[in-house]
Formats: C-alpha cells, structure tokens, sequence
C-alpha cells in the first residue's frame, strides 16, 4: 500500500524560546521553537486597533503585541535551543540540537530573508554510544554567558566542547578554513564525564556560572538513584560538580564540587553577577550554593522531613512544589517561577552585605498558562512558552508603594473585579464581541510584594499578547456546522467542521476547525452577463439613513462612529460586455437611472481618488471624474486602441491600452475656483522596446520603498525587514499641521496616547511609534509603478517622475528571490534586446500584478503576480547593498503557497472567435482582463487581498504579521469580488460565483481568520479527554475531568472496603485525583447544555467514549446511534480494579423556558458494573465491543440490558478498538494490534490475524484504498505504520501473522485520528480522477497541535514522486542542514529484525516544488523522464482530493 503524508495545519505547540539580535543588531527578536517549527517575532508597540469602530473604550488600554517576522519549518524536531553572538558579528546566531546527537547553527540570511546554516557538528558514531542502541537521551545545548564556547551534553556521558573564536586570540592559535578565511569556530572536542569522576552518571542538569574567568560549567546528578519508595534507606543522592573549562589547553579541572543534596533536586539556575553562585530546584526545597559561602535551603512544604538530612529552614507562607516548573531571572537578585499549576511567583533573593543569600522571599504574584519555556524580553516583559495552553506575552509592572503589607495585599484584592473585565473586552483575537480565547482565566492577579529596606516592591502582571495553541489534540471529532447559509446547504459535499479535545488542566479547551471560509450570505441577485464589479465610496453625506437602524447581526460591533460612515460604499458599478450598470447602495439598493456614470459600454476601471472625495471611472475610450453622480469633467482617451487596464494610487491614475501604451493622469486643484479638482495629464517618458502587458500602481506607506542609502557603512550586513536604524534618512520632518491626506492615514489625533518619555526614547531605537507627538517617525506616502513587459523584464518606477529604480529579468519564472539589476540598464537597453526575444518563447505571460502593503500599519509589503497557469507571492523585505544612489532598497522573496492556478484547457475556442467576429473584440479584451486580485481594506475588521478564480482564496495579514492563506471552495470558482460596507451589511463583501449570481455576505466573526485554519477555541478550563459528535441529534458529548485533592485511601478489611482519612499537617500536600463527568455541548453556541452532566463516581476513569451504531427497532435502518462510555475504578493495589458501561440516548425534550438549548438530554440506558475494568468499546454490525480485562466482550442491547454473544481472550491491555464490516482492530498497549472477525451465524468472535512482534501502540485505524484494507498504527516512537492482512505471502505463515506494509516517521504523537472519503470531482470528470472515488484520507491531530493527512496512492504516480522525492532531497539546501530521508525513516528504539519499509511519500518535501523556479521545475523534471506538468498536476489532485473542512 502506497500513501503519501501531508502536514494540513503546522504544529502550535511551543518548547523553546530565546530572545536575541536575530534579524539585526538594531532589533530584539524571540525566537520561538516548537517541534519542527521556528518562528520569529518581534515586539510592536504600537497596535492599530482591530476594529476601527471601538476606539472610544480601546484608546486607554495600548497593548504590546508580537508580531511576526519569519517563520522556518525544520525536517528534525528541535530538541535543545540557544543564542550566541560569535565573532565580531552583531547579530545572534542559534544553536539547535536534533536527535541523537546533531548540533546546527544557524543565522538570519538578510540577503535572502532565510535560515544560513553556519555548521553542522554530527556525533552519532556508534563509539560514542557506548554499545546502547536505545538512546533516551535528549542532546542538551548551553552556552556560556560571555559567548566564549558552547556545550553540548549528548547521550547522557559526554559533553561536546565547541569552542568561539574571539577576535582577541593571537594568529598562531587559529585553525585557519578554507582559503585564509577566518572561521568563528574553532575544532570542537568531546570530553567524557566519567573521567572526571567514576560516578558522574545520570546529569539532571548543567549551566554555566557567571562571574568566572574561564567558562564554568555546573552540572547537577545522580550517581546512586533512589525514588521516594525507597527515600527510607537511601536519601541525599544529588550532587553537583562545577567544572573550569580551558579551551586552548583542552583540560577542564574540577574547580568545586557538593554532594548530598535532596534526592528530588531537577534543575539549577545560575544566578547572575554580582550575587553568582547557583539556585538548585528540588521539588519540595529550594537551595542557594555558592562556592565560598555555606549552603542555605529552605523546605517548600512538609514532605521533606524524613526524606532529606540536608540543613533547611521552613519558609514561611508558602506550600509549593517546584516540579514541573519553570523560572527565570528578571533581575540580578529577582526570579520568576511558574509552578506546574500556572501559579506565578516572584522570588527574591535576600542577601547581606557579603554578597550572600540570606533568605528567600516569594509572592504569588498570578496565576497564568501552564509554561513549558520561560524567557524575559525587554525590561517590563515576559514570554511564556506553552505545550499546554496558548503561549502568552506578559508586562509586568514593579510598584514601590509605602504602605504596610497588610493594606497593599487589601488593595489588590478590590482591584480584582475591574481588571478582569477589561481583560475580556480588550482581546482582538476575533472582530466581533465573542472573546475566542481564554484571556479572562489567562492571568489572575495577586498582590506581590518584595522586601526591599523598608520599601515594598508590588508586582503586577497583564497579558499583552498570546500565541494560539490547539494542542496537545488528545482526540478529535468532525461534525456539522450549525451555522451554515441555506444557499450552500444542498451542495453535494458535505460540508464539516473538526473538533478537537486541547489543552490540559485550567488550559483545557475545544478548538473548533474549519480550514475554509464559509461566508454568510445576507442576500442573492441573478444578475447573468456581468465581468466586473466595483463598488465605490460616496463622498455626499447623505440624511435618510438615520443611525438607529440596521442593528448589525451575529456578535459584530455597532458601527455608530461618524468617521466611519465616510467609508460606506455608496455605488456598486456592474460591467457588462456592452453596458454599463450603475446601483446605488443606501437602505436599499436601486439602478440609477440617470446620473454622471457612463452606461452605454463596459467599465474598465472605477474607484475612488482625492481621500475618497472623488470617483474615476475609466471606460474603452476615456476617463470621467465624478463627485457622488455629478460627472466634474471627462476626458476622452485616444491612444490608438481602447484602454484595458488602470491603476489608481492616490493622486496618481496609470491607464495602459490594449497595445501597451502607458499614461498618467494626476488629481490637481483646479486653479480657478479652488474648490474642485480636475485631472491633468502627464506623460510619462519611458522606453518602448518591448511591450507592457501589465501594470500596477503602488502607494507605500510602510517606508520600506526608498532609494535612500539606510546605513552607515559599518551596519551595512544588518539592515533586514521592519528594522528602522537610527541613521534614517528617509523619514521627513513633518510639522505639527497635518493635511487631510495624513488624517485619513492615521485616523484622528485621538486614536493612539504618545508614549511617555523613556518609552518614546526605546522606541526610537527599536521600532518606530507613529504618534502625533512625534512628527520625526512620520513616513511620507510614496508612489511608485510597476511594469511588466512581454520579454519577461519587471521595472518599477518612481511617481511622479517615472525613474526606473528596480529591474528584474525573467521575472515569470518565479526566482525564489527577486534581486535589483536595475544598475546600468537605462542606457544599454538596446543592445540586450535581441537576445530577449529569442528567450521570449519560452517565457510565460504575466496576466496580471499587484503590489499592496498589509498588516500593523501597513508596513508589509506583498506582491501578487497572476502567471500564465500560475500565481507567485512575494514578501518584500529590506536589503541595502552600497550600490548606486537610485535603486529601490528592497528585494521580494517567495512565499509558498498551494494555491491551484492551473485551469483546464476548453478545447472549443476557435468556434467561438469565429463567431464573436469584430464587435466583441473590445469586449473580449476587457472581459479577460477581470482583476483576480481584490484588495480590501476592512472586511469584518480584517485587511488583505481576496484572489478570485477557480481555486478563490482569501490572503489576510493582520497587525501579527503571518501572511495567512484560507480557501473558500464553498461556491465553486469566482469570476469577481468587491468589499462592501453598507448599513444593512457592515463590513461585508460582494461576490460573482460562475452562475452569475451575485452574493452579498459578510464573514462569520465568531471564527479567528488569524490562525492556519480559521478556528474558534471554547475554553472549559478542565482536561477535555474525549469528544464525540451524535449525529442525529446534532449535539457533542465531552468527556472533561478536574482535580481535586485526595485526603483518603481505600483499604480492604476482610472482605469490607473502607475508607481511612489521611490525617497531615497543614505544610502537607495532598495528592491529586481527576474527578470525571460526561457532558452535551451544542454547537449553536459552544455552550454546556444546562442539566445534562452526568459527574462518575470518586476513582472512576474514564477509558473510553464514542458514539456507537447499535441495532434498534425504532429507526428504518435499524440502527441507531447512542454515546456509549467504558470506566474504570482505580482504588489502589489492595481492591480489585472494576469498571462499568454506560451506553446513553440523547433524546428530545421540550426546551425550558428561555433556554432553547435544553431541547437534548441524556438518558441512561445502561450502566452497570463489568468484571473488570472496561478499556475500550466499539460497534461491530449493531452490537456492542468491549474489552474488559484481558478478554473481548460482544454485546447485544435488548430492553435496556446488555447480553452476551460472544468473547475471546487478548493479550495484556487493549485499549482501542475499531470496526469496518465485521471485522474489528485492536489494539494493545505493548503487544501491537490484532484483527477479529465477528460471524453472526455462529455467534463466534475469532482471531485471524495479528501481529506478532511488540509495539506500543498510541492510536490505530483503517486505511482504505478502493478493494484494500490497511491498518493503520501510530506508535510511541513517532511513527505511523501500515499493516496489511496478506494470507498468500510467505512470511505472513499463511496469514496468522500481519505483514507491514509501510511505515513513516511523523515525529509528533498520534492520538486521535478519524477517516472521510476523498473530495469528489469537479463537473467533467477525467479518467485519473475516477481513481480516487475508493479511497479514504485518514486525517490525524498530534500531541504537538498539528493536523496531518494520509492519502493512498495509486503505485505509478508513487514511483514517479518517489523519484521527485529522492531528487529533491539532494538537490535543494535544506534548514539547518537536515536531512529529510533521515528524518522520516521508522524510528526505531529496538533493534528489530526487519528494515524500514518506507512506501510512504512525504508531502512536505514534494511540496517543495512547487516552490521551485520554472528552470529548476523542468531541470528536475527532465532528470526523473517526465515533465513538470504531470508533477505539478499529481501535487495539486492531492491538494485537491483533500480540501475539506
């Protein structure tokens, strides 16, 4: 069985996070690693405000916000991360660690805007490993604080030394490399820890000290391990041991060394200059060492006494653990822990006049996300990292206030209240009132005070910003959206929704999924003929639309501010092959019959100039300018041929006729009344060798478009994207009067406070506030227009005087990076032209382009470029080289996408231009020059561009800075777009499909669009286990646990259960237990259903829940769907393990009052005690499955009671079970899986085949490929294996034995997966697509937040990938120097007898290809026999067969 793996949502999760000169000396960035992603941000501190509608309630509260900058995707999980400046270099670099023992480092490329790999260190020779061939190692990276080596820990005894080079080192000890080239590293070498002591086994931990003359390092371990079981005969096992490391002379002396320290100690944090020495964590102490001073400890709680004999002092006030946390220094003598309940401390170190620790002082200062990385930023600012919950940007604020500690902590608590509720209000995560994410729980504030002299230090903490995480998916279940409009309810694909279970503890949540956009349509029209729509601002103030009306639906906010209603459109203008429609848009929307519009032909351009004072509307022949619908003037064109084309950036208006002929027009005051404009023409003197086919103009407001030289020559490697150095010489002063031109820029002097004055001073260094305080930040509108000829050349030039200040040849071809080469041109531009044409026949068209600045401010540039059967993107970002004085100082990398440009070919056309004869050709020409790229500016409170055509998408970046790309599929191919913001419809859009219907609808707010897939998370603040979807009653069922302390056991007296009251002091902490309960949740509101919850009983797990199809007289089928839940009850070793099943209906009753949801409710048919614990159910052709103990149970549901039909022993613990037919899997939790076969005839349950070696499994299911059955296996070593029942090969001993048939390393966990049938095909149906009506897609969701797919494959188009595959994997750099075979082989920790199967294609790497320029398509291509056409067609019928949700 042959598949194919794709990667449908990147992982969430976070692991890692440093905060360092990534981008440029001039900027901090953080940089933030999770599983195979990297991501960088940087901190903005001046947000526009999502919706412009709210700025009354949102001036008070400005919220840094992360905005990101780069994203990388890695073929290896990061397992370890770290920042290092090296060399004379003012930017940092990263160290990332991969399993086993690989070490990269990696730099910001800023001529490329990608990852520079610098080395590559590689130690998994099979001498290092000691003869292990299992490694539980995770390779560890630490570097030293001063940037002088770094250290790598691998397999848990040796710890490789890389040392930096300083530019102080004399020339004799340098390793010189390469040709004279200085290297920053010097040769690294490994040194065995058990040479430095026998015993330096099991290193807990290891960091560098600060305040030593050579690099120390500090490593914590466990020579003799014990476990709390055992604390009675062996405690004060840890021990720590620093080490001096001198590189020149490679030897490394032990400098100092503790031990007997607590047996619980985890990890160690160095404390900075100038208290140094060491913090040392255990779980219930906390230590303070250093190597001159006596030891001091403090017991956390009252499980240390009779575990440790080390010194410590109760520390009053406190009952914490410190496993699971996380901590780091704020300031020299300050630390923030985060327990591994979210609770947040400060802790102070208290030191006297020796520099030493005297006492610890801690505050619970809030209560946040469950951290997994900790990482300060700029002063006032925290990152944490979560695996658990969204990450979170925290501002903390130090408060000295005088007051005594009783009244400060009385404060705080009124303050409470308040700040919660403003929490909830400011979140911009979604555009309308429904606050999507958990912020009101995601920091509760306490006082927190730190003892300094007499003076009090309150802390405070606030969440700024947070990064979305639906991870860890611990299952999964798709269903219907509730909200679907009914124009799209009888389309033939079912359209579905993921739900899957995120998070844990307090975190826990339901994201909800939906990976294209389903607009909702307020109203059609049938309006047949139209090519092209515009709508258009009215500038007359109009009176018949008084505000109360039109109260907007859905959540969206009121729209009731009067600048806004300048942005209403008040015509909509239809083109049609011979006329022309005009509507006006108010209340209602009618055709104006008589106005200054012209009606009598088509429409080639209409849109709004002078600040949206103005109307220009562009037909064939000529231009009118109309204010509302009196026409000021018109202008006829006559340039030889009709006019097919305009751009309008504000004053400026490009036109460009069906023959290539460009002019300009510019909005002038008239002179001699003064108060109207008129248009003047100018034009523009640029040179005609090759034809223009398109165009676009560009108004810049991002600063980034200038022909400035930013830098002083010793900055000049650094200047990279959004960075804005001091020595700017672009940025004008302006004076405090500003023009209506400035105002509409950035709205009314109201909207954004001025920053203070030291904030006003960093942010001159590190971003740039625009404020109206401070003129000097201010970027002047540029202009700029951009050409595209017929011989493949791209110029852009400089309104208004039109100089050529960028030019790239070839530009069709998609170069991964558009580089300037504008240099030199002007002059010689004749001599290149012969060659040009000869190229020119290979070199596809560009239809059309179109350059717009996006998110926070509009500071991000993209191109857009519509190629003969494709569609490039490009991000611009900032790049100057000292070259001359007048090129644009930008280069424009590729960003990938998966969009499907490529149309079918209709093969009748000639007919058709035989018929059309010469009337239509005008007609023709603009009917084909229809914009697919549609800018908006305010749709539901999102800016970007909508890309119509047959594959419509919309392309959004918002004030976050991540280009987010969402299908909208629902109605097929869509000829042509506009926003559309009127009263009935706020903030809404207009849309031709291909039947010619015109749909006016507004976008769904209660989704977040700014995600990988729009997505809604629903808070539950529990541990959601498992979610399951009744279809006929169309509600969800969630099974949620809490915790809650235990204070009893149970014991057995006799035969008696009893249970005995564990009396502790109060420094004791009790231990947890999950308390479970089974609830609806309906998807109308993501609310509980009132009165449904069934809570389980004390110690009952649990194990298993789904929806079942169980035989039934009441439905026709005779089956029926119930919400079936196996438990177990877990009361230590002494009371026998017992479970129970409880199979619920889900009925109908009459709703309460008032709460229309009340409609659903469980009723419980059965749920009785089982023998044993129940582990796992399933529905075998309408009976029941259930494995209790280590038996299989079938079931059969009669009068609300259970009877056995049948039974068969299994193996040690199954814990999931699947069915297709009669067939069931099963799966065991170290004994792999075995296939059973129900016969209703005999009523026997049998065993046909299993597999025999061990694996253990996380999840399984069925793959269907047409007339073949795999299974499907996710393990605990990260892979997905295909087992295949195939009775005629030899080695499956006549089938008692399963053969596996592929296998894949995913490297995340599986958990849940779930299986739908391929999409079908489009109207017209060729013959390679019927291959896919068989097949199923198995889509799982990992333990990391990411969503992925398999797909079979048939094995022709798997061999010809294959060899794509292969191809790609050597001929294409990969990040940090990753080797993707390598990466996706079975991972394997026992040496088993049988080799990697491989058979499964990784999606990820092919998709690579697409990102390719056309030379290195057909290079490839013609390398493997084949043409990049048929490849381009595999990869895009995979996207194709896939798009659901």
């Amino acid at each position: 069985m042959y598949a194919v793996y794709r990667q449908a949502h990147p992982p969430t999760a976070v692991e890692f996070s440093v905060y360092c000169n990534f981008i440029s000396s001039q900027e901090n960035n953080l940089v933030v690693a999770g599983t195979s992603q990297l991501y960088v941000y940087r901190i903005i501190h001046d947000v526009e405000n999502a919706s412009k509608g709210e700025k009354s309630s949102e001036v008070k509260i400005r919220k840094e916000k992360l905005e990101q900058v780069a994203a990388f995707s890695l073929f290896g999980n990061v397992m370890s991360m770290a920042s290092v400046q090296l060399g004379a270099s003012n930017r940092d670099a990263l160290l990332l660690s991969f399993q086993d023992a690989k070490l990269s480092v990696v730099e910001y490329d800023s001529g490329t805007h990608d990852l520079k790999t610098l080395s590559l260190h590689y130690f998994e020779e099979p001498e290092l490993r000691d003869g292990f061939v299992q490694n539980v190692h995770i390779p560890i990276v630490r570097v030293d604080p001063e940037n002088r080596c770094a250290v790598m820990l691998i397999y848990g005894t040796r710890l490789v030394v890389l040392p930096f080079r300083k530019d102080t080192l004399t020339d004799e000890q340098e390793g010189v490399v390469g040709e004279g080239q200085k290297s920053n590293f010097l040769p690294s070498y490994i040194i065995d820890v058990r040479e430095l002591d026998e015993k330096l086994l099991n290193i807990a931990d290891m960091k560098f000290l600060h305040g030593y003359y050579e690099p120390t390092l500090l490593i914590l371990y466990e020579p003799n391990q014990t476990w709390p079981g055992r604390v009675a005969v062996r405690q004060d096992t840890c021990c720590i041991v620093a080490i001096s490391l001198n590189i020149m002379q490679k030897v490394h002396p032990v400098i100092w060394s503790l031990s007997n320290l607590p047996f619980d100690c985890t990890q160690v944090m160095a404390v900075p200059k100038p208290i140094g020495g060491v913090v040392v964590f255990a779980v219930n102490s906390l230590l303070y060492l250093n190597q001159s001073v006596p030891p001091y400890g403090v017991s956390l709680n009252s499980q240390t006494t009779g575990t440790t004999a080390f010194p410590l002092r109760v520390q009053e006030e406190v009952k914490i653990t410190l496993d699971c946390s996380q901590a780091t220094f704020i300031a020299s003598d300050k630390m923030v822990i985060s327990l591994k309940g979210g609770e947040i401390y400060v802790l102070t170190l208290i030191t006297d006049g020796m520099r030493s620790v005297r006492a610890f002082h801690f505050d619970k200062a809030a209560a946040s996300v469950l951290t997994t990385c900790m990482t300060p930023m700029e002063s006032g600012y925290l990152f944490l990292g979560s695996r658990l919950g969204n990450s979170l940007l925290l501002k903390y604020t130090e408060k000295l206030q005088e007051t005594p500690i009783e009244e400060g902590k009385e404060k705080e608590r009124q303050e409470e209240p308040p700040s919660k509720k403003k929490r909830v209000d400011s979140t911009n995560w979604s555009a309308g009132k429904t606050a999507l994410l958990d912020e009101v729980d995601e920091i509760e504030v306490y006082g927190s005070e730190a003892q300094t002299g007499t003076q009090l230090a309150t802390y405070s903490f606030e969440v700024c910003d947070s990064i979305l995480n639906i991870g860890p998916c611990a299952n999964a279940s798709m269903g219907e959206p509730a909200f679907l409009s009914e124009e799209f309810q009888d389309s033939p694909e079912p359209d579905l929704e993921v739900v899957v279970c995120s998070g844990f503890g307090k975190n826990g949540a339901l994201s909800v999924l939906q990976r294209s956009i389903r607009p909702q349509v307020v109203t059609t029209f049938e309006l047949p003929g139209c090519q092209d729509m515009w709508t258009v601002i009215s500038s007359e103030k109009k009176e018949e639309a008084p505000k109360g009306e039109g109260e907007p639906t859905e959540g969206e906010v009121p729209l009731a501010t009067p600048d806004d209603d300048d942005k209403k459109h008040g015509f909509l203008i239809l083109s049609r092959a011979d006329s022309t429609m005009i509507l006006q848009t108010g209340q209602e929307i009618m055709e104006l019959d008589a106005s200054g519009f012209a009606t009598q032909g088509p429409t080639v351009f209409a849109g709004n100039i002078g600040d949206n004072k103005y109307i220009v509307q562009v037909s064939p022949m000529g231009i009118r300018l109309l204010e509302g619908v009196n026409q000021l003037h018109f202008i006829p064109v006559d340039l030889g041929s009709p006019i097919v084309h305009c751009a309008v950036a504000d004053p400026y208006v490009v036109i460009m006729t069906a023959e290539g002929q460009i002019t300009m027009f510019v909005l002038k005051s008239d002179s001699y009344v003064g108060k109207t404009h008129r248009l003047a023409l100018q034009k523009p003197q640029i040179h005609t060798q090759s034809r223009v086919i398109t165009l676009c103009a560009y108004r810049d407001v991002s600063g980034m478009f200038t022909t400035e030289n930013r830098v002083s020559s010793t900055a000049k490697e650094d200047t990279a994207p959004g960075t804005q150095p001091e020595t700017e010489t672009v940025i004008q002063e302006l004076s405090h009067v500003m023009d209506d031109e400035e105002e509409m820029l950035y709205g009314d002097s109201g909207q954004f406070f001025s920053p203070s004055k030291e904030e006003s001073s960093r942010s001159a260094s590190a971003s740039f506030s625009y404020s109206k305080d401070s003129p000097h930040y201010m970027v002047e509108p540029t202009h700029w227009c951009m050409v595209v000829r017929e011989n493949g050349v791209m110029e852009i030039y400089q309104l208004p005087d039109w100089r050529l200040v960028f030019l790239v040849k070839n530009f069709p071809v998609g170069q991964r990076v558009l580089v300037d080469s504008s240099s030199g041109q002007s002059a010689a531009q004749g001599e290149g032209k012969k060659e040009e044409v000869t190229r020119q026949g290979e070199i596809p068209l560009v239809k059309e382009v179109l350059l717009v600045s996006l998110g926070n401010r509009q500071t991000r540039p993209y191109l857009l470029v519509h190629v003969d059967q494709e569609l490039l993107i490009y991000e611009a970002f900032r790049r100057d080289v000292q070259q001359g004085q007048n090129n644009l100082k930008v280069r424009f990398k590729k960003v990938p996408h998966n969009i499907n440009f490529r149309e079918k070919k209709v093969k009748q056309s000639k007919k058709d231009k035989k018929w059309e004869g010469v009337s239509g050709e005008d007609a023709a020409a603009v009917k084909g020059r229809a914009a697919r790229f549609r800018y908006f500016e305010d749709i539901s409170g999102y800016s970007g561009v909508f890309i119509c055509g047959p594959s419509p998408h919309w392309l959004l970046v918002t004030s976050r800075g991540a280009l987010r790309l969402h299908p909208m599929t629902i109605d097929g191919s869509i000829e042509c777009f506009s926003p559309f913001h009127n009263i009935n419809c706020p903030k809404g859009f207009l849309y031709f499909n291909k039947q010619g219907e015109l749909r006016i609808s507004v976008l769904p707010t209660y989704l977040s669009y700014d995600a990988p897939w729009p997505v809604r998370k629903i808070p539950l603040r529990c541990t959601a286990h498992y979610v399951s979807y009744h279809v006929e009653s169309k509600v969800y069922a969630v099974c949620t646990s809490v915790n809650e302390p235990c204070t009893r056991i149970p014991r057995m007296t006799g035969d008696e259960k009893e249970f005995e009251i564990i009396d502790k002091d109060e420094r004791y902490i009790s231990p947890l237990q999950e308390r479970f309960s089974i609830q609806l949740i309906s998807p109308v509101s993501w609310e509980t259903i009132p009165n449904t919850r069934i809570d389980l009983e004390e110690w009952e797990h649990v194990t298993c829940m789904k929806t079942v199809a169980l035989k039934s007289e009441e439905t026709v089928s005779g089956l029926k769907g119930y919400v079936a839940a196996g438990t177990c009850l877990m009361q230590g070793e002494e009371v026998t393990c017992r479970g129970r099943i409880l199979i619920m209906d889900i009925i109908e009753v009459v709703p309460e009052p008032g709460q229309p949801l009340t409609k659903n409710k469980f009723k419980v048919l059965y749920e009785k005690e089982q023998k044993g614990p129940v582990t796992a159910l399933c529905h075998c052709s309408g009976y029941l499955v259930s494995a209790i103990g280590q038996k299989i149970f079938l079931w059969s549901l009669k009068d609300n009671d259970l009877t056995g039909m049948a039974f068969i022993d299994t193996q040690l613990y199954i814990h999931q079970m699947f069915s297709i037919k009669n067939f069931i899997l099963a799966a065991d939790v170290m004994k792999s899986i075995s296939i059973l076969r129900y016969q209703e005839e005999s009523k026997t349950l049998s065993l046909i085949s299993r597999d025999a070696k061990p694996l253990e499994v996380y999840s399984i299911e069925f793959m269907v490929d047409n007339n073949q059955l795999g299974f499907l296996v996710s393990d605990r070593d990260k892979n997905l294996m295909v087992y295949m029942y195939l009775p005629e090969a030899k080695e499956s001993f006549g089938g008692m034995r399963l053969l596996r048939r592929a296998d894949f390393n995913v490297g995340a966990n599986v958990n849940a997966f779930w299986r739908m049938p391929c999409r079908g095909t489009p109207e017209g149906a060729s013959k390679k697509s019927l291959g896919w009506d068989g097949k199923h897609i198995t889509w799982f969701a990992t333990l990391d937040g990411g969503i992925g797919l398999l797909l079979p494959m048939q094995e022709k188009t798997y061999r010809r990938l294959l060899m794509l595959q292969n191809a790609l994997n050597t001929m294409i750099p990969h990040h940090a120097g990753l080797n993707p075979k390598a990466f996706r082989m079975n991972h394997c920790d026992r040496r088993s007898l049988q080799n990697a199967v491989r058979n499964v294609l990784d999606g990820e790497l092919l998709n690579k290809y697409l990102y390719l320029s056309t030379m290195e398509r057909s290079e490839l291509a013609k390398k493997i026999g084949t043409t990049p056409d048929i490849i381009l067609e595999d990869l895009l019928e995979v996207d194709r067969v896939t798009a659901h949700f």
